[in-house]
């Protein structure tokens, strides 16, 4: 039988360490094993001087498609005790952390890029609150970072309508820091690091 691959890989490139939600097949939907290897991978980031920023990204053409409902469905959860959602979304790290955004970056994933302290994105990635269009609200953050980060109103649109901005205009509303082609948001984001 074979070993399952860990929901969450790390690389270090210079000082800068590459954590990979790595779930493709979930569209790297966030449940307990990944919020907890998330997590560690901080951990990783903080405990060692010799790494000096971080750089969060998703593997297979997608972010995140945030809190994985069928593992929710099943009791898990997708919280780490007093540090939030994924692990990252109520203790940030002291170290610069840089989502690195291709694809969806919906829900909990969204919230997760919020997070960050910057946000670099593909042009075509996708961003979105869309809890709102299920009756729920999005707790893990996003209601209270979002309107941190772009004006009131805009932000206000997204988090009532629930629609999904893309890259470009994520960079127009001042939302991502950097936009790139698609595919580029990595390489992007550790240049930037």
């Amino acid at each position: 039988m074979s070993t399952p691959t860990p929901p969450v890989r790390t690389e270090r490139i210079g000082s800068t360490l590459l954590i990979t939600l790595d779930r493709p097949e979930a569209r790297n939907a966030v449940n307990a094993a990944t919020a907890t290897a998330l997590a560690a991978a901080l951990d990783e980031l903080e405990a060692d001087p010799t790494l000096r920023a971080g750089v969060l990204t998703g593997e297979g053409g997608t972010f995140s498609a945030g809190m994985d409902l069928k593992a929710a469905l099943r009791g898990e959860s997708p919280e780490v005790e007093g540090r939030g959602f994924g692990g990252l979304t109520e203790a940030r790290p002291d170290k610069p952390l840089i989502a690195a955004v291709e694809g969806y970056a919906m829900g909990g994933g969204f919230e997760l890029a919020l997070a960050c302290d910057l946000i670099v994105a593909a042009e075509d990635a996708r961003f979105g609150l869309p809890e709102v269009k299920r009756g729920l609200i999005a707790a893990g953050g996003g209601v209270i970072r979002l309107p941190k980060r772009i004006p009131h109103h805009l932000a206000m649109e997204l988090l009532l309508t629930g629609d999904p901005v893309d890259g470009r205009r994520a960079g127009e509303l001042g939302l991502a820091n950097r936009v790139t082609s698609k595919g580029q948001a990595v390489a992007e984001a550790l240049r930037l690091a």
